[in-house]
């Protein structure tokens, strides 16, 4: 599947192509384009646009664009919704304290940013084990919770 969005990614616009990788499609292709170029690009090269404004895997009713695919392909997995927390809250400014970790991962996210400006490609590629390491954490999280009398 080809995937298109804004480019200039940092939360979610980094989070989601992890998210589609891991447990979707691990071939997915990622296009970072012009704002205005989204919805042109996804029609001309059949991709699904995610994270821009209109779109169905974007910020819908209150959730982020991770948390939007986490809900449309039905990825029940109590350490991605852990994730999902995180992210929210490092990706909505107002939501920045949703979780301990959203601050951590939001600096982070801005610093890739500034290591990488608008090379997104290599930006995903340098943050992809972060986000295994994430995961990994937050199903450490979710059994400890479950195991918890």
């Amino acid at each position: 599947m080809r995937w298109v969005t804004r480019k200039n990614a940092a939360v979610d616009r980094i989070a989601c192509p992890w998210l589609i990788r891991r447990f979707i499609d691990r071939d997915a292709e990622f296009l970072y384009v012009e704002p205005q170029e989204v919805s042109r690009t996804a029609r001309e090269k059949n991709a699904v646009p995610y994270d821009v404004e209109g779109a169905e895997l974007g910020h819908v009713e209150g959730r982020c664009s991770f948390e939007s695919i986490l809900l449309k392909y039905g990825l029940d997995d109590p350490a991605l919704a852990r994730l999902a927390s995180i992210v929210h809250g490092a990706d909505v400014e107002s939501d920045l304290h949703k979780t301990p970790e959203s601050a951590g991962l939001k600096a982070m996210a801005m610093g890739f940013r500034q290591v990488y400006g608008e090379r997104d490609h290599e930006k995903l590629e340098a943050q992809t084990p972060m986000y295994d390491a994430l995961y990994a954490w937050c199903q450490t999280q979710v059994s400890v919770k479950s195991s918890a009398p």
